[in-house]
């Protein structure tokens, strides 16, 4: 399991100032703390910009770069972000995300092929929302998959992820079993009569509720990934028990 480190996002304060006044310093900081501790990829989400401010894309691309050596996800659903941050990539970043909304398919999906890069294809449908069971979630992924083929995509280049829920939502664990699921079957050759690659974004489960829901259950769900055969968690790399229990699935694998 590979592990992406999602600390860089708009949402933290920390990297919105450094992004506001065009600091590279927090950015370098978090890059080289990332490599000290074996993470090889990172997600760049630098949240909603206005117009006026989209070279911010650009900015971030070129600082992470230039401060280390990891791979890069451009992580936006506004096309004219990704358009920039791969007009800075020095190689082939991930692209993420697809789903089955319309600009996501007339804009990103070409983008992703002109570019050769790899392509995550959110489970979403065209109003942007994931489905809680097991059946919907892979009869998008078989229409997300014949949609990409069908535009050049190479089917080793996509990149599945099911969606994990936010814990507040009435039906987060139900959901969250559905995801695990769906990573298990995809993984294993089942859907596609191939294994596929996958990915999981851990910290959709407790974001902004880390005082309500212990670190366990996030645990216990990096724990149910590993095991279903997830290739990418997105997750909080920096803390300490994340990176003991990351450290005993590397051990264990």
């Amino acid at each position: 399991m590979i592990l992406v480190a999602d600390n860089l996002n708009g949402l933290n304060p920390e990297i919105a100032r450094a992004m506001e006044d065009l600091d590279p310093k927090p950015i370098e900081k978090l890059v080289k703390r990332c490599e000290n501790m074996g993470v090889r990829v990172i997600d760049i989400n630098p949240g909603h910009l206005p117009k006026r401010k989209e070279d911010r894309m650009r900015f971030l691309v070129e600082t992470v770069q230039a401060a280390g050596s990891m791979d890069l996800i451009l992580d936006s659903p506004n096309p004219r972000l990704v358009e920039i941050g791969l007009s800075a990539c020095t190689r082939p970043p991930i692209v993420n995300a697809l789903s089955m909304e319309e600009m996501k398919l007339t804009e990103i999906l070409p983008m992703a092929v002109e570019h050769g890069t790899d392509l995550v294809a959110l489970l979403m449908d065209e109003r942007s929302y994931t489905p809680p069971s097991i059946e919907e979630k892979l009869a998008l992924a078989i229409e997300l998959r014949e949609r990409s083929l069908s535009a050049g995509m190479p089917a080793e280049k996509l990149i599945f992820d099911p969606v994990l829920p936010n814990l507040s939502w009435d039906d987060a664990f139900f959901r969250v079993a559905e995801s695990i699921k769906a990573v298990r079957l995809l993984a294993s050759g089942a859907v596609f009569q191939e294994p596929v690659r996958t990915m999981a974004g851990l910290s959709n489960l407790r974001s902004g509720l880390r005082r309500k829901y212990p670190w366990q259950i996030e645990e216990a769900c990096l724990y149910m990934l590993a095991g279903a055969g997830l290739e990418y968690a997105l997750a909080d790399v920096t803390t300490k028990e994340f990176q003991t229990a990351a450290g005993l699935i590397a051990r264990l694998s």
